[in-house]
């Protein structure tokens, strides 16, 4: 199967460039992951058989289970290292200087981050198809990612919202539920606006400045 490489999404170009033993993956190997992600973002998981895949991929069936044992295996290989990247972004370089940045306020850093997501978003789009579709229908998958993420992105995260408890300006609030209550705002607006049915119908800047407005409200002392 050919494939034009400056189509390929800044994800998978990662992804296909290196396995998760970080070497190089084979030929047929990065072919069947390409297949994978295309037929995963096109139709989901489970609709999405072996046989159609290897059938994309130009390869024969028994070649995916020389490289996966299951279906799932081949999942876990495009989704976790690709969750890391899209779910950590405060310990992976797509999220760049964004914590390295002094901000005045925290809606200041909040707009950053919604941007900086966004603008990853747009680039990695089948990933984003793929997340939505499989993650909360894979309770491994979500333990893997609390362990390997999750504490990584808390311990960062909680030293900033410290940071502006102690100035005064977010209220007296374990830092763990002002870290859930403002993502959770800043997912569903990413979401809405990813997948809203009426794009010319959508005033993203004025939503984005509700959902922060809506976070600091909360979040004032």
């Amino acid at each position: 199967m050919e494939r034009d490489e400056d189509k390929l999404e800044p994800w998978m170009q990662e992804l296909l460039a290196a396995d998760q033993d970080g070497k190089r993956m084979t030929e047929k190997q990065s072919r069947i992951v390409a297949a994978a992600v295309e037929l995963f973002a096109e139709k989901g998981y489970s609709a999405s058989s072996t046989s159609e895949i290897a059938q994309r991929a130009g390869v024969a069936e028994g070649t995916i289970f020389r490289h996966y044992k299951t279906k799932k295996d081949l999942l876990f290989s495009i989704v976790t290292p690709a969750m890391v990247r899209i779910m950590a972004p405060f310990v992976l370089r797509e999220f760049g200087d964004v914590l390295k940045t002094e901000y005045a306020s925290y809606d200041q850093f909040l707009r950053a981050m919604i941007d900086n997501r966004i603008a990853f978003l747009n680039k990695n789009k089948r990933l984003l198809k793929i997340i939505v579709q499989e993650f909360p229908f894979h309770p491994d998958l979500q333990e893997q990612v609390k362990q390997q993420v999750f504490s990584r992105i808390y311990e960062r995260y909680a030293a900033l919202v410290e940071k502006f408890q102690a100035g005064g300006s977010l209220i007296d609030l374990p830092p763990r539920t002002i870290i859930r209550l403002s993502v959770s705002a800043m997912v569903g607006y990413v979401l809405t606006r990813s997948f809203y049915p009426n794009p010319d119908d959508w005033e993203d800047e004025a939503e984005r400045e509700a959902t922060i407005a809506f976070i600091m409200k909360g979040l004032a002392p």
